[in-house]
């Protein structure tokens, strides 16, 4: 199994994934807080372990659980950092709870890397300072877990990471970039072309591809005014080697999203990525008309050159 990049994860997912995984190794009783000041805890499990540290001799009491997350790639537990944020926790609000409420273990979750030494080392660190059980459960270990449950990443999307949607960007980059510098017809407004709208029935498509009303009514309200104009554009002859990398593009993307559709819940979800994928490999030359990104992904949605129709 592929690793999964936690560090892409933001500070809000990750708590949950550790919540789902300590649904499994702790029990269905764990409880997840809310975001926002978490008071020195992200989640209380209270009872006996289903499996943590061990089916065969599993914890049973009173759990605070912590989840400590960084979007640095390759961070590590032996980073100057974390070991000022680990003593900030352990020396500040985290002691009082634990002294005031009778916990009996301490489990903190963090997406870096682990080593042996820096295992003992905090888990000694923080065993003395708080008097309680406690574990420090880096990337390695939660890899592990999410190959062992492989439902957990399905619940939270984790495949998304691994769509193979490395298409050849540079083409609808190019594209953009050429229609931009056309200077006439490109603030036509949505009166122009509401007119057929009317005649077009999506309601069927969008059901078909999961695509939300709101979302809908964003394709309608910010791009559908620029379609026409990418109509004139693409067959212009002019504009034949504009619309080979269009064609192109098109078939690249097809075929990938209808193989790997699943992965996402709703169509938006996937123009989101896409998105990412183009700007965030194009963003100097894109910088100033990435809207148009929306637009021509909205029209290609529009136009059925993706997305299912039957």
């Amino acid at each position: 199994m592929r690793k999964i990049p936690l560090n892409d994860l933001n500070d809000e997912d990750f708590q949950k994934l550790i919540i789902l995984i300590c649904d499994r190794i702790l029990g269905m009783g764990t409880v997840n807080f809310s975001k926002g000041p978490d008071g020195g805890q992200d989640g209380r499990f209270t009872g006996k372990a289903q499996n943590y540290p061990s089916q065969t001799s599993p914890w049973e009491g009173r759990f605070i659980i912590q989840a400590k997350h960084t979007e640095k790639i390759n961070a590590s537990c032996s980073d100057a950092s974390f070991t000022r944020i680990l003593k900030k926790e352990v020396h500040g609000r985290l002691k009082e709870i634990v002294e005031k409420e009778k916990i009996d273990y301490y489990l903190l979750f963090t997406n870096r890397k682990l080593s042996g030494n820096a295992d003992v080392k905090i888990s000694n660190f923080i065993k003395s300072s708080l008097k309680i059980e406690s574990r420090i459960i880096g990337a390695e270990r939660i890899q592990l877990w999410l190959e062992e449950y492989p439902d957990i990443s399905k619940t939270m999307n984790l495949n998304r990471f691994f769509l193979p949607l490395n298409f050849y960007e540079k083409d609808l980059r190019d594209i953009i970039i050429k229609f931009s510098n056309l200077k006439e017809g490109l603030d036509q407004t949505i009166e122009n072309v509401r007119k057929d709208f009317e005649y077009i029935d999506k309601t069927e498509k969008n059901k078909l591809n999961k695509l939300s009303e709101d979302y809908f009514k964003i394709i309608r309200d910010d791009s559908l005014s620029y379609f026409s104009k990418i109509d004139s554009f693409l067959v212009d002859p002019a504009n034949r080697e504009y619309k080979e990398y269009y064609l192109n593009t098109i078939a690249d993307l097809r075929a990938k999203i209808t193989i790997h559709r699943d992965d996402f819940h709703q169509f938006e979800e996937l123009f989101g990525f896409l998105y990412d994928y183009i700007v965030n490999n194009s963003f100097q030359d894109l910088k100033e008309t990435r809207r148009l990104v929306w637009v021509f992904l909205h029209y290609m949605y529009w136009n059925c050159d993706i997305g299912r129709k039957d």
